[in-house]
């Protein structure tokens, strides 16, 4: 199968279900926009619990509080601090935001896929 066969199929998808096919661009906005929103808590809750290391200055993540957890957590989700060459808090959020939209459409298909054949 071909790219322009496979988006000739979405495309049909689309034409053939178009309310589906809405609220599932709205679950993906919507929690896309929510984690992107929320992307330093929500770093910093995977920060504290010890799975992102050390910071760029070489003080474990999990020891840090408030706004250097959160910065800290986004920097490392984003491939460092900018300093070290990452691509820091920018790069940490745009992480979470797509993380978040990614979920958001993956759980509304999966229940557009079920509630159809249902």
């Amino acid at each position: 199968m071909s790219f322009f066969d496979l988006v000739g199929d979405i495309v049909d998808t689309i034409a053939e279900n178009p309310v589906t096919s809405l609220a599932i661009g709205i679950a993906t906005v919507a929690t896309g926009g929510a984690a992107l929103a929320f992307a330093g808590p929500i770093a910093a809750t995977v920060g504290a619990t010890g799975l992102l290391g050390a910071a760029s200055t070489g003080t474990a993540i999990s020891t840090l509080s408030g706004a250097a957890l959160a910065n800290a957590s986004l920097a490392a989700l984003g491939g460092g601090a900018v300093a070290a060459g990452g691509g820091g808090i920018a790069a940490g959020t745009m992480v979470v935001g797509a993380t978040g939209a990614t979920l958001g459409a993956s759980v509304a298909g999966g229940v557009a896929a079920v509630t159809s054949n249902a």
